[in-house]
């Protein structure tokens, strides 16, 4: 399998992956490419920690991406993102230990819903308000 840098300046703005055909395989197998997804992610929930980032030093491929998160208790992670899901490689930006077995988690929410509450606290607030939104919408 070839490895590619991940230099997030040559991502396209619109992480829509799925509805663009140049990223799928060309047998129309659709492998996904875990770079684009591992923006699309960090895109999601930025906005609830305190730091995340597709990492610049562990090798991206077809099938593999690493996210740096620091979650808002100060806490940082390295995370894998592969077909099977995430979970967490190491307790530290730009690090994986093969000794550390941790769990898949098939969303990013439910990986963070279980390492940190403030991330917990500060989605939920952003659902609530979301939901207000909406609900004044639709009385307009």
């Amino acid at each position: 399998r070839m490895e590619t840098d991940c230099n997030p300046m040559e991502l396209p703005s619109n992480t829509g992956f799925e509805e663009d055909s140049d990223y799928r395989d060309f047998e129309g197998t659709d492998v996904k490419d875990m770079r684009l997804e591992a923006e699309a992610v960090v895109n999601d929930v930025l906005f609830a920690v305190s730091n995340m980032f597709v990492s610049k030093t562990l090798p991206c491929a077809e099938d593999v991406a690493y996210i740096n998160v620091e979650t808002r208790e100060r806490n940082r992670y390295c995370l894998e993102l592969t077909e099977a899901g995430l979970r967490v490689v190491a307790y530290d930006f730009d690090q994986t230990d093969d000794r550390l077995q941790t769990p898949y988690h098939e969303t990013v929410y439910s990986l963070l819903d279980s390492l940190s509450p403030a991330y917990r606290e500060v989605f939920g607030n952003a659902l609530l308000q979301r939901l207000e939104a909406l609900k004044k919408d639709s009385q307009s």
